[in-house]
């Protein structure tokens, strides 16, 4: 791998001076390497070439990864940021850069990743004449924030910089958005407000109050069927193991939020349904055959695409709901909650868990009994998935995202993937990623919850930076979002970042073609033409090969017959992991047959529909 400045943790704390002065650069720097940050990703730009400059100072130890657009620069700092739980830093330029970044800005904001956006504006004394590419970005970047400022002058940037890192950090995490006047980072900085590089660390580990908490363990011990969502908020605050500690206990099913960007619950427990649907009727159905559900972590609180105001709230009224969250903003936030505790979600799973088996209105045989049910579904499931692809025609089939995931399941079982960490882009295939493939950890998978496409390609360069030389980073995108920011590649080859591209690429885009079946069915609506516009035939064919080496990855195949595509992912491996370069596999697929077994073994026992409407396939 091409060296990058990376000894962020190992130099000593003292401020750099030039000339005997402290520039207002230097205070941005010396935060930032406080803070451990190792990168900043950006476009350059000539406002921000000062900032970009002080990465080739030995002092700051923070290395500079250029991109060929902003986005992609503030997708790999996301990327950076969700493996290290460390802020990713990115660079943008003026309005253009503000503009082309919004997309995963949006996607930051809505999957709470803590990114500092340093944004260069034009000069003070330009900004009233409307200079050129100036604007406003405060407004445009602040709906996706939970802060954003223009600096007014140097010696305002070390408490800019405090505030901006303190906020990012401080649960809820999500981004910040800092503009400054370029000639501020050139300038010196009065002695007395240059600051010490320290900033304020907010305690995340502070339990619920006991009252409400009290009132959640009441409710949730005297369920005769109780049901879990789990949300972003378990996987932000490294839950998951706690909840499942109490989904066992307690013999509930689990769900996950729709489009979760953390692997929120282990998905080899028997309690794991897969992920809750983003359709209301779908949703009243499986939540309806309960009587009390805990919303642990829950962000997505509305589902996907259609809503009809006669058919009544996606959770129903009959559902006494609990809450358990960090962020007051999520609670009870579209549905009332019978209880809402304001806690760290692990510290106070720990104490719910304590309490709630030992509760005078917790029945433990009914519990076992539950918790019996689910492992022989879990267990029937389990055996569903391992014969699916072995019971369907044979001979030419094509390869579906079912045939990627479980030959990257056999990898594992084979010891041949090391540490996985899947970036997902494949959304038509998500539910055959989440089946198969084993997930060590919340962070072990990576999406984006906000759903602006084109984020994976980008994250993954991040996460490939951050992730350990342990680590296999496998990023499995659809042909469609492969199309959004293809010049990530760029600086996969520029850094020999050595991560596995794998493209699910077949012809269309599958999930915006689910989408319309969902309109067609809910409103009876019909498009005028084939809608052709869904699909990216041939001809020309894009040729991802060429395009990729174009850009520098000149390591790839294509693959087309189920029964190569085991030999060419270890051929792929072979080259990541052993000559550490980045590889692309491009994988000729289908969408998945309806065959594919369902994930929520629960509600199918009581009889449940098959939600085929819903944008991850069958579940």
């Amino acid at each position: 791998m091409t060296q990058v400045q990376s000894q962020a943790t190992q130099v000593p704390a003292q401020r750099v001076r030039r000339a005997g002065l402290t520039l207002g650069r230097d205070v941005i720097f010396e935060y930032l390497r406080n803070a451990g940050v190792e990168y900043l990703f950006g476009v350059p730009g000539t406002n921000e070439i000062p900032i970009i400059d002080g990465t080739d100072v030995p002092e700051y130890g923070i290395g500079y990864i250029p991109c060929l657009h902003e986005n992609i620069a503030l997708g790999a700092a996301m990327g950076y940021a969700r493996t290290t739980r460390r802020p990713g830093v990115a660079q943008l330029h003026v309005t253009p850069g503000i503009g082309h970044a919004i997309g995963n800005l949006f996607n930051a904001a809505k999957s709470g990743i803590p990114v500092v956006v340093l944004c260069g504006q034009q000069h003070s004394n330009l900004l009233i004449q409307e200079p050129l590419l100036a604007s406003d970005l405060v407004r445009l970047a602040e709906q996706y924030t939970k802060w954003a400022y223009e600096v007014r002058g140097p010696n305002e940037l070390a408490m800019a910089m405090q505030r901006a890192l303190k906020t990012a950090m401080a649960p809820p995490m999500g981004p910040v958005f800092l503009s400054i006047p370029w000639e501020f980072l050139i300038r010196p900085v009065h002695p007395n407000c240059a600051g010490d590089g320290e900033y304020t660390r907010v305690g995340e580990r502070f339990v619920g109050a006991e009252e409400e908490t009290g009132r959640l363990v009441e409710i949730l011990a005297a369920a005769q069927s109780p049901v879990i969502v789990a949300g972003d908020g378990v996987g932000a605050a490294g839950a998951r193991d706690q909840l499942a500690r109490l989904a066992s206990a307690i013999g509930a099913p689990v769900y996950t939020e729709p489009l979760s960007s953390y692997m929120n619950y282990p998905n080899t427990l028997p309690e794991w349904q897969g992920e809750l649907p983003g359709v209301q009727r779908d949703m009243q159905a499986k939540l309806g055959v309960h009587d009390v559900a805990l919303f642990c972590g829950f962000n997505a609180q509305a589902q996907l695409v259609v809503f009809d105001w006669e058919d009544g709230p996606p959770v129903p009224r009959h559902l006494k709901v609990l809450y358990l969250h960090n962020d007051p903003w999520q609670l009870g936030k579209n549905h009332v909650g019978t209880v809402a505790v304001l806690g760290d979600i692990a510290a106070t799973l720990v104490w719910v868990c304590e309490q709630v088996v030992r509760h005078g209105a917790f029945d433990e045989g009914m519990a076992r009994q539950r918790a019996g049910e689910l492992r022989s579904l879990g267990g029937r499931r389990e055996r569903r998935f391992g014969g699916y692809l072995d019971g369907l025609a044979a001979g030419s089939r094509p390869i579906y995202g079912s045939d990627i995931a479980r030959a990257l399941r056999a990898l594992q079982d084979d010891r041949q993937l090391g540490r996985l960490v899947l970036v997902n882009e494949a959304v038509s295939d998500s539910a055959a990623m989440q089946a198969y493939v084993k997930f060590e950890s919340p962070t072990s998978y990576l999406a984006a919850e906000g759903g602006s496409l084109g984020y994976s390609m980008p994250a993954a360069l991040g996460v490939r930076l951050a992730a350990g030389q342990d680590a296999t980073v496998v990023n499995v995108i659809g042909d469609g979002s492969a199309l959004f920011y293809p010049h990530a590649w760029w600086t996969a080859a520029k850094f020999e970042l050595p991560i596995l591209y794998v493209i699910t690429n077949n012809h269309r885009y599958q999930t915006l073609i689910r989408g319309l079946d969902l309109i067609r069915t809910s409103y009876g609506w019909q498009p005028k033409g084939d809608a052709s516009y869904l699909r990216i035939d041939p001809p020309p064919e894009i040729d991802f090969r060429r395009l990729a080496a174009a850009f520098g990855v000149d390591r790839s195949a294509r693959v087309a017959s189920p029964a190569l595509l085991g030999d060419a992912l270890r051929e792929a491996l072979r080259v990541v992991r052993d000559e550490r370069r980045p590889y692309l596999l491009d994988v000729a697929t289908e969408p998945e047959p309806p065959q594919l077994p369902r994930l929520d073994v629960f509600f199918a026992e009581r009889g449940g529909e098959d939600d085929g409407r819903g944008w991850l396939g069958p579940a």
